[in-house]
């Protein structure tokens, strides 16, 4: 089985946390990329592709027509089939949504939306530059539900400027309120050469200290554990039966296909990607030149892979099974890395039980260092 990553890299206006590729005010060439997209398609695909998940991200996908996305599915659709038990997902951004589109997702076969929320807060939604206000995020989510999507993940982030822990407990009580079946809870990270770094850096902004953050991470995940969403990924957390399969398979190191500039694939042990400038991916495509498109990044041994799956799956709260890793590269994890799990668990970071090698609570909170250890 495979996935497939779908890029629409366009967007109303940037939000100023983001360092995502996509780009604003380009939208006058959304129909010659999304041509491009779909001879990418037909070019990549072939029929014997067993396919389990296809994500639409961004980007924002719902600032396009939606006309735009039933093309892209139809193309998908009329090279691998359709399987009803296919989870296809679709970001949505609350100030880009109406009821056409929605009922035009619905007919093209999604049954997964993920609504991009952040806060309740509308000064902090303005803050990070997001186009919509709390009121507008309800109208969407109800959008939503009423074109009939029963799963539904919100993303919310912590540590954002000025954020305080009470605006992030409101923000879960109302989330909480909404039911829906997943929740996506992101830390802010400042990431170079975008506008909440120079707001930072210019002291118009200022982010919470980091323990104040880990508070925030902390008080979160006994919120929502208490209100029945299981905590299964560091960043995730949903209702049982609702976990992200497309994500849980990019964490069990699932092959998926890339499509779209910019967009990552990983197949036959090889992680590549698209160029990330949207006239070349343009200009290529349209000459038929495929192969200008790819930039390889790694072509894994056995090693490497093995190391990547340990990484990926201490991502998990659940960890290396270790059983299933046995079955994957025929050795025993434990004697392996005898000397970074002798490490790890000396520092409190990891612990092995019967059939698991996993985070403690304090890994949680120094997670990238275990993951280092996997490099």
């Amino acid at each position: 089985m495979r996935g497939i990553y779908i890029h629409i890299p366009f967007c109303r206006q940037k939000c100023y946390y983001c360092d995502f590729v996509s780009f604003a005010n380009k939208e006058e060439l959304v129909g010659k990329y999304i041509n491009c997209l779909k001879k990418e398609i037909k070019n990549t695909l072939k029929p014997k592709d067993k396919i389990d998940t296809i994500y639409i991200g961004g980007g924002t996908p719902s600032a396009i027509d939606s006309k735009f996305i039933k093309e892209i599915l139809e193309e998908i659709y009329n090279v691998v089939g359709i399987d009803e038990n296919r989870e296809i997902t679709i970001e949505i951004n609350p100030g880009t949504i109406n009821k056409e589109k929605t009922e035009d997702y619905k007919k093209a076969k999604i049954n997964r939306i993920s609504l991009g929320l952040q806060t309740t807060n509308d000064k902090l939604l303005k803050s990070i530059g997001r186009i919509h206000n709390y009121e507008q995020f309800k109208f969407a989510y109800d959008l939503v539900k009423q074109a009939g999507f029963t799963n539904v993940n919100i993303d919310l982030m912590l540590g954002l400027p000025n954020q305080s822990l009470a605006d992030l407990e409101k923000s879960l009580k109302k989330v909480i309120e909404l039911e829906p079946t997943h929740i996506s809870l992101y830390s802010l990270i400042l990431e170079e050469g975008t506008k909440l770094q120079e707001l930072i850096n210019n002291n118009k902004l200022e982010l919470p200290l980091e323990d104040v953050e880990r508070q925030m991470y902390w008080k979160t995940k006994e919120i929502l554990e208490k209100n029945g969403y299981r905590h299964y990924e560091i960043s995730n957390f949903a209702k049982i039966g609702y976990e992200s399969i497309h994500n849980s398979n990019c964490w069990k190191q699932q092959e998926y296909y890339g499509l779209g500039v910019a967009a990552h694939s990983y197949i036959n042990n090889i992680r590549y990607s698209n160029i990330e400038n949207l006239e070349k991916y343009i200009q290529y495509i349209e000459n038929s030149e495929y192969n200008k498109i790819k930039e390889i990044h790694e072509i894994q041994t056995r090693e490497t892979k093995a190391k990547e799956y340990m990484m990926l799956k201490l991502r998990t709260l659940k960890g290396v099974e270790i059983r299933e890793y046995k079955e994957k590269f025929q050795e025993n994890p434990i004697f392996i890395y005898r000397k970074e799990i002798e490490k790890l668990t000396k520092q409190d970071l990891i612990e092995v039980d019967l059939d698991n090698i996993k985070l403690t609570k304090k890994g949680l909170d120094f997670a990238n260092e275990v993951w280092e250890e996997f490099v």
